[in-house]
């Protein structure tokens, strides 16, 4: 006969953890909020001069293919990871592949890029001839360049209104004064401007620059 089997005894529940009390992040202070919204503005700066770069001027430039993307066995790739580009001359833009196989799907993209050059390529190297802008190409590109600055300084705003509210906030749930939340939404504002100008001031010398022949 088989032994009668032993029932453990189940073992003593074991002591109730101590709840932990959940810490939530203390809200940003106003320097925090004018820092982040200052590191904004540059980003946002830097991102219009970018985009002006890649806006032809009649005069060879490498940075006006910074834009176009490759499809390279199948993944989206910036052309600038794929080949060195340079300006030899005056007149004309050369493109280097790192990968000799890839200079099709280069020259594809070009094409689909519509910069209005026609790739030329020797097997080795693609060479692109820039030519001369005619008077309403130059203001067909001016319009456009105005519209990257406007895209840039409306991004400028767009931070502004995002750190006001955070300022609000902060005036709201009484951690700062109405005094400083005003002087800090006056900084805000002059800080917004002063970036402004900045584009404003690209801008002008941008379109001098791509009116001139």
């Amino acid at each position: 006969l088989r032994a009668p089997l032993r029932r453990l005894a189940a073992a003593p529940p074991a002591a109730a953890r101590p709840a932990r009390h959940l810490t939530t992040p203390s809200a940003l202070t106003t320097k925090e909020i004018s820092a982040a919204a200052a590191e904004k503005f540059e980003k946002s700066l830097a991102s219009v001069q970018a985009n002006f770069a890649t806006l032809r001027t009649g005069r060879a430039n490498a940075a006006i293919l910074d834009r176009v993307v490759v499809s390279y066995y199948g993944v989206e790739t910036p052309l600038k990871q794929l080949a060195s580009v340079s300006a030899p001359t005056s007149t004309v833009v050369q493109v280097d592949p790192y990968d000799k196989g890839s200079i099709k799907d280069i020259e594809k993209a070009i094409m689909q890029a519509d910069l209005g050059m026609m790739p030329n390529s020797d097997g080795s190297v693609i060479r692109l001839t820039v030519p001369q802008l005619t008077q309403d190409r130059r203001k067909e590109m001016v319009k456009t360049m105005k519209a990257l600055a406007e895209d840039g300084k409306v991004a400028m705003r767009n931070v502004r209104r995002d750190a006001v509210d955070a300022v609000k906030k902060l005036e709201k749930d009484s951690e700062i004064s109405k005094d400083e939340s005003k002087t800090v939404q006056d900084e805000l504002t002059k800080t917004t401007q002063k970036f402004e100008k900045e584009i404003e001031a690209l801008a002008k010398t941008k379109e001098a620059d791509m009116m001139k022949v």
